[in-house]
């Protein structure tokens, strides 16, 4: 019988992320099988609960439910889950469920790896202070940009990111600042990452004109589709890449968790650009 495993979110039926697992599956010979379970909103932890009474061995958490994972899972949390106060994936062993925060390291490997295009010393703007933003948070600062500041509609998340992260101690090299969005005004970013799920109202974000640096990147964490920001920054003149390549290789670092075995991630987001 297979290793049963899924997806969690609401809304959740865009997600590649059962494509994914399975191609990451054939690719290793690792007989598991992946599904989408969308949740209800009030009742994401019993949907979890039932899932691994039925068997699951391990789940993908996505929008707008990574918050209840970490609080689900807070005593078996990984150190980057803790760092973040979010978790995108669980999983059961031993009577237990064990949390992780595999975005941050997903984003980073994407922008670095894939893209080509380095992280230190550069002027990074990430937007949004939700469970998508706070998994990004310290994996970002761990390569050391110049400056990173956050922005949100209501400051006090932003500012308590901020604080998160100057009571660690660790970054202390690194400038950041925690903005509304009209305070940006007159600032510019080399990378400029939407952390939001604006993207999946197709929400306008009020960000003003000039944020793009000349030859900045524009990181959309959305996928599979042209979201307003993504249309906004490629007006502006910035390079414009969504995020399918975060979500393979943070998929890639679940299913290593899971099963042992490190998949090849380039085949996989091949095939997705053209699917």
């Amino acid at each position: 019988m297979s290793d049963r495993y899924a997806v969690i979110g609401n809304p959740v039926e865009h997600s590649k992320s059962p494509l994914i697992h399975a191609a990451f599956a054939r690719q290793t010979g690792q007989d598991i099988e992946y599904a989408s379970i969308l949740a209800p909103l009030d009742g994401f932890k019993q949907t979890v609960t039932d899932f691994f009474r039925r068997g699951g061995r391990g789940a993908n958490v996505t929008v707008p439910f990574k918050f209840a994972a970490y609080d689900l899972a807070a005593a078996n949390a990984s150190e980057r889950a803790h760092d973040a106060g979010a978790a995108n994936t669980l999983m059961f062993e031993g009577g237990k469920i064990i949390c992780d925060n595999t975005d941050g390291v997903g984003l980073v490997t994407d922008i670095q790896n894939n893209l080509g295009i380095a992280i230190q010393n550069k002027r990074i703007l990430l937007i949004g202070a939700g469970g998508a933003a706070g998994g990004v948070l310290h994996p970002i600062f761990e390569q050391q940009p110049a400056l990173l500041v956050i922005a949100n509609r209501t400051l006090d998340k932003a500012m308590s990111m901020k604080k998160k992260v100057e009571e660690k101690g660790e970054f202390r090299f690194v400038s950041v600042a925690a903005n509304e969005f009209d305070e940006l005004d007159g600032q510019s970013f080399d990378i400029v990452i939407n952390a939001t799920s604006a993207g999946l109202t197709d929400s306008i974000l009020p960000i003003p004109t000039g944020i793009f640096a000349p030859g900045a990147l524009a990181y959309d964490m959305m996928y599979g589709r042209e979201t307003p920001f993504m249309a906004f920054a490629r007006r502006q003149g910035a390079e414009v890449v969504d995020g399918l390549g975060m979500l393979v290789e943070q998929a890639a670092l679940a299913f290593s968790w899971w099963r042992g075995v490190q998949p090849e991630t380039k085949p996989v987001i091949a095939l997705l650009r053209h699917t």
